[in-house]
Parts: structure tokens; C-alpha cells; sequence
């Protein structure tokens, strides 16, 4: 991953006689750990009692380069496979098994099999709240999670089997392990009729709108409509993350990124030019919102220097969104988040194409889905980064799929609003597993 090195300026300046040694060409191989054989055991006879065996995949399979092995894995036992979003891309969005998104902003095809599964393999995730659910996610009294990682603090969570390795030799072995074993064909077929009722749900919500402020999964559809799925996306911050973990069809390993262990706003534009200069050869298309774009977009200026094009999408909400949403939900009053209830005296009329056109870009700003969409398949045509603003709807997100978190809500307060909230909130931490 990214290394900063930080010298103080005295010590740059100094001279130090190494030897040429030192500087020789070194090849350093990953590291790939192997299963301990009592855990590799202990693993293999839970998935062999399984009657609805389910895969997460996290975002150890991307690092591990297991992509193949766990398609393998999967198509040898049928065991059907859904994605956190460090883990989103591990297989492509068209492989049959592949339930995509699990948790808060997972697909009803994973989720719903998450709260069947009674054997739960969990590579390279950390199993936070996100994946699931806040603890309420798997809801299957007598499961059993498999921790394949390797950091044994990790493998150990919510009472996992642990199962200490790297995912792509933990996978293989695994595989061999089982061969001949398959998950019963019940469980399997009725997956897969789960995921095309998810698509079609999935088609409703992403579908072209001719509404003045297309709603973020609107806009999802038409990225995706008019780039395909042979790009490599960027994400970090605000509500994009969920739709896109939700929506978006990536279409091989390793083509879709979110920042979202830190959600940190402004690392999208930055995280692009990074992903065109390991990938020069790819279309890497960033979505990012209003007031991420406001935190950072200096590196549109150096994508243009360099010449390292890049598809950006800005979709302009005038606020943030995301948190207006989260405020609402729990009782709140619309405050401080979206610009027009905030404090202010003029509100700001920020012209984000003119803004990107001042580094070099091409930008332009689109009245429509429709006109998103044309501007995109010019964009794919454009020698250098192309900037597309559209105005969205701050208050719309994806009802389909998704599952409760657990975001407190006051105990105490005078609004009806927020004692309403205060008592679904309690209805529905009954339905956690602590400890799990």
C-alpha cells in the first residue's frame, strides 16, 4: 500500500557513504501464508455440515490476488459469494454466484442469504458493522463463522473458527479439502433466483429519468450504460459509497475502488490519477459529490499536466446529503447540512464546470440523464480529463436491499420526531447479537 516518508530538512541535506549493495536490484516475493492443519480441519467439517454455506469476501481476496480461487472455490462447493465494499470486485458482477454487495448497503439477494446461512466463511474482512449489520445482519441462531485471514485478530471475530492464512493458499486448500462436497443444490439454485430478482429491483431504481434532479442511482445507471463495466471506478466519501457498493457492476477484479475504511472526503480526484498511473491503458471514471470536490480537486490540474486523462462526475446536491439523510432519521431537523438550511446571508452558486475548465479540463455542465449520458461516450472519445457536473436530488436514496445500522438517537428530547426515532432505535437494537 502507500508509503510516506518524511525527512526532516537538515537530514535530507546530509551525505552518507552507503554501499552500492545497498541500492541493488531486489525482488520481493508476498508472503502466503498456510492454514494450521487442526484449523483447516476444524474449518472443513463446519462447511461439510453446512446446509447454507455463504462466502463474504473482503478486501483480503483483492490483496491476495485470489480472484481465481475463490471462483474456483465457489463453483466447486456452490457456494453463492457476496462482497463488503473493500471486497467489491472480487469476482465479476456477471459470475452467477456472485450475490454482490452484503450488509447496511448490501443487495436483498446477499442479505437475505446472510440471515439464512448457518456456515458463514468469511475471507479478508474484518467483519465491522457495515458487513454486518451492526451485529444483526446474521440471524441464524446456531451459525458458524470462519475467519480466513491473516491477522489472527481478525479471523478470531465474533466467535469465529479461526482460520490464520492468506486467502488465495486458505482458499486452495480449502478446496482441495472439499473436493467431491457441494452445498445442496436448494440452496445454490434458490441464490441465484434471489440475484435476478435483485437485478430487475436493481434496473427500477438506475433506470434514465427525465426528473430535474435525477436521484444518485439515476446517475449510477447512466455512468454504467454509457462506460460498461471495463472501467476501473473511484469512490470515497458521502452517500455514493453505498449506492455504488449496492449498484454499481463492476466487471473484473481490482476494477472498482472506495476509500471507505476512513470515508475521507477529497481522495477521489487523488485516488484516480493514482489508479491512470497504475492503469494508463484503463478508463478510470471517479463519482464524487459537491463537497468532497470542494475539499480537494487540485490533482485535476496535474492529471492535465501529466496527461493522465480521467472521467470525473460531480454530482452537485448543494450540501451533503449523506449526513441530512442520517439527521432525518434520527428525528432531526434539517440543520447545517444541505446549503439552503445552513447560515447564510448569499448562497453560494459555485460554477463547477467553469471551476475544472480553469485547470485545464474539458468540463461542462449536463441539464439531464439523457444529456449525461451523451457527454460520457464523448468523454471516452476526449485525449484529456473531462469533468461532468449534474445537479441531483439530496434527498433521494435506494430503498431496495440495505439493512439497519446502528446510529444512536437521543434518549431524551422534545422533539415528537426524535422520541419516534428513539423508539424504533430500541425496537431494533433487540435485534442485535452482541458478540457475534
Amino acid at each position: 500500500g502507500p508509503v510516506t516518508l518524511s525527512l526532516c530538512q537538515d537530514v535530507q541535506a546530509e551525505a552518507y557513504d552507503y554501499p552500492e549493495s545497498f541500492f541493488a536490484e531486489r525482488v520481493w516475493h508476498q508472503r502466503r501464508l498456510r492454514p494450521d492443519r487442526q484449523e483447516l480441519a476444524a474449518a472443513v467439517a463446519a462447511l461439510k455440515g453446512a446446509k447454507k454455506p455463504l462466502v463474504i469476501a473482503g478486501g483480503g481476496v483483492l490483496y491476495s490476488q485470489a480472484s481465481d480461487e475463490l471462483a474456483k472455490f465457489a463453483e466447486g462447493a456452490g457456494i453463492p459469494v457476496c462482497e463488503t465494499q473493500g471486497g467489491k470486485s472480487s469476482l465479476p458482477d456477471n459470475h452467477p454466484l456472485n450475490m454482490a454487495a452484503v450488509g447496511v448497503t448490501g443487495t436483498s439477494a446477499a442479505n437475505r442469504l446472510a440471515e439464512e446461512a448457518d456456515v458463514v466463511l468469511a475471507i479478508g474482512t474484518r467483519l465491522q458493522d457495515f458487513t454486518t449489520g451492526s451485529w444483526a445482519l446474521f440471524k441464524n441462531s446456531g451459525k458458524t463463522i470462519i475467519g480466513l485471514n491473516v491477522q489472527p485478530f481478525d479471523a478470531g471475530k465474533h466467535r469465529a473458527l479461526p482460520l490464520v492464512a492468506d486467502a488465495a493458499e486458505g482458499l486452495t486448500e480449502l478446496g482441495v479439502a472439499l473436493k467431491g462436497w457441494k452445498a445442496p443444490a436448494t440452496w445454490t439454485s434458490n441464490a441465484v433466483i434471489g440475484k435476478t430478482a435483485w437485478q430487475a429491483e436493481a434496473a427500477k431504481v438506475t433506470a434514465s429519468t427525465n426528473a430535474a434532479y435525477p436521484s444518485d442511482a439515476q446517475v449510477i445507471g447512466a455512468v454504467q450504460r454509457a462506460m460498461g463495466t471495463s472501467v476501473t471506478l473511484l469512490n470515497a466519501s458521502g452517500g455514493l459509497p453505498g449506492e455504488l457498493h449496492k449498484l454499481w457492476q463492476a466487471g473484473a477484479p481490482g476494477s472498482y475502488h472506495g476509500e471507505y475504511g476512513f470515508s475521507t472526503m477529497g481522495y477521489e480526484i487523488a485516488g484516480g490519477l493514482g489508479a491512470k498511473m497504475a492503469k494508463p491503458g484503463e478508463e478510470i471514471v471517479v463519482m464524487v459529490g459537491d463537497g468532497s470536490y470542494l475539499m480537494m480537486n487540485s490533482e485535476i490540474a496535474t492529471s492535465v499536466m501529466l496527461g493522465l486523462k480521467l472521467t470525473i462526475v460531480l454530482l452537485d446536491n448543494r450540501g451533503y446529503g449523506c449526513i441530512n439523510r442520517l439527521q432525518m432519521a434520527t428525528g432531526g431537523a434539517n440543520f447545517n447540512n444541505l446549503l439552503k438550511d445552513s447560515r447564510h446571508e448569499v448562497l453560494p452558486d459555485i460554477d463547477f464546470a467553469a471551476h475544472a475548465a480553469s485547470m485545464g479540463a474539458i468540463a461542462e455542465k449536463v441539464p439531464s440523464i439523457a444529456g449525461l449520458e451523451n457527454a460520457l461516450a464523448q468523454a471516452k472519445k476526449n485525449t484529456r480529463t473531462t469533468v461532468l457536473v449534474i445537479d441531483t436530488d439530496p434527498l433521494v436514496s435506494t430503498d431496495a436491499g440495505g439493512h439497519w445500522w446502528d446510529v444512536a438517537v437521543p434518549e431524551v428530547s422534545v422533539r415528537p420526531q426524535v422520541n419516534a426515532a428513539r423508539k424504533a432505535y430500541d425496537e431494533k437494537r433487540q435485534m442485535q447479537s452482541v458478540g457475534d
